[in-house]
């Protein structure tokens, strides 16, 4: 039997949506709860993920401990993130310890936001912002996406800054947890094999009684910054380069031709910064990325190397940039297109992946499509549309930023 998708919405507002798979040999969960980092007031920047923290401290019904313990009972693969747009706390399973799953989530879903743990944990978080202050790579990135996006809360960190965090105080968190992790800003995606039935009448029981708040994302108009910045710091000793302009949303078709410019730019072999920053020893590292978002994307670039050399690399990168439309070829866009392909096919193989690809979906679109329509629509862009996208996102303005190591 062929894997069907299933809707059901309960009167509160919450989503439920499943890929149903008679023949699978597991199952996943995923909550879903559109905020994130771009949802939250300046002053509270970095309670999106502090919460996700606080969801593990407990509920009324369990400590902490007790949470541990019951999915290390049901054999559950068990995480969470928080990204600029969305929290996630998802589990894998057996079949048969499928409904544990999702009572434990729903439990955790609605945690007890402790006083106590508040302060122990404001301390965890304080110090995980201290600990990616040391990767060149985030603090160039963080200032680099403050910079592009100011100023719209897509510049905020998604660990807030220490400031952030040591002013935010508890009942913050509880009104912020109140407004957004409301029944009708929530999606709880399943895939695998399981009683569809049966699952969403288990869910109703236990989170019918959610309350409905309206939370809605502020979208407006997202900024195309044209900026360049450098910094210094004693602790480094290469030279690092980030690039980020404008790119495709998640909602928009062109996404698909997006992801594909992004892995021949920049991706881990055969890319055009691979062949003119790497294999010449000119840079130590060099990639691009795209990431869609909602109502608006960007692209990134990064490459690091000898300080002396970092103007060349910069000016390597640029070149590769704004020649890399007359540089199509079909012979790149099969090896890209097959190796994307098999990665998306991979990851849909299992129902952890299915479920994220799912929850994800319909955080972003709101609708359904399936894993060999989204194959397909890859598999169709050719260099002609490929072309196009470079015309309309040529890669300016840009927003470039620099670490080097401070003056001796």
């Amino acid at each position: 039997m062929a894997v069907t998708f299933q809707h059901a919405q309960l009167p509160n507002g919450l989503t439920i949506i499943a890929e149903v798979d008679p023949n699978a040999h597991s199952a996943a969960v995923g909550y879903f709860v559109k905020t994130g980092a771009r949802d939250e007031l300046t002053p509270v920047m970095g309670v999106s993920h502090f919460l996700e923290h606080m969801m593990f401290k407990g509920t009324a019904k369990r400590t902490s401990e007790q949470l541990n313990r019951d999915f290390d009972r049901i054999g559950a693969r068990n995480n969470a993130y928080t990204s600029s747009e969305m929290t996630c706390f998802h589990a894998q399973v057996i079949p048969e310890k499928l409904g544990d799953s999702i009572e434990i989530l729903a439990d955790m879903m609605r945690p007890a936001l402790r006083v106590e743990d508040f302060t122990t944990e404001k301390g965890v978080i304080l110090e995980e912002i201290a600990m990616y202050q040391d990767n060149p790579f985030w603090v160039l990135y963080e200032r680099a996406m403050e910079e592009h996006y100011a100023p719209h809360p897509l510049a905020h960190r998604v660990l807030g800054t220490k400031e952030s965090i040591t002013a935010l105080s508890a009942e913050q968190m509880r009104a912020y947890f109140e407004n957004r992790y409301s029944a009708d800003n929530t999606v709880v995606a399943l895939a695998g094999k399981m009683d569809f039935a049966q699952v969403t009448a288990q869910i109703e029981q236990l989170c019918g009684h959610w309350q409905r708040t309206g939370a809605v994302r502020t979208l407006g108009t997202v900024p195309s910054n044209d900026r360049a910045f450098e910094m210094r710091d004693a602790k480094v000793s290469r030279g690092y380069v980030i690039m980020i302009t404008a790119a495709p949303s998640a909602s928009d078709p062109r996404r698909y031709a997006a992801s594909l410019v992004s892995e021949v730019l920049g991706g881990s072999d055969n890319s055009r910064f691979h062949w003119a920053l790497i294999e010449t020893g000119l840079a130590e590292e060099a990639q691009s990325g795209f990431d869609p978002r909602d109502s608006t994307g960007d692209y990134l670039a990064f490459a690091s190397g000898d300080p002396d050399r970092l103007d060349e690399i910069q000016e390597v990168m640029m070149r590769e940039i704004r020649g890399l439309a007359d540089s199509l070829t079909e012979d790149d866009l099969a090896k890209i297109r097959s190796k994307m392909v098999t990665g998306v096919t991979v990851s849909g193989e299992r129902p952890s992946g299915r479920m994220q690809r799912l929850g994800r979906q319909w955080i972003y679109l709101g609708h359904y499509a399936t894993l060999e329509e989204e194959l397909a629509r890859m598999s169709a862009v050719g260099i002609a549309e490929m072309r196009e996208l470079l015309v309309n996102y040529p890669f300016t303005p840009c927003t470039i930023g620099r670490l080097l190591p401070a003056p001796a």
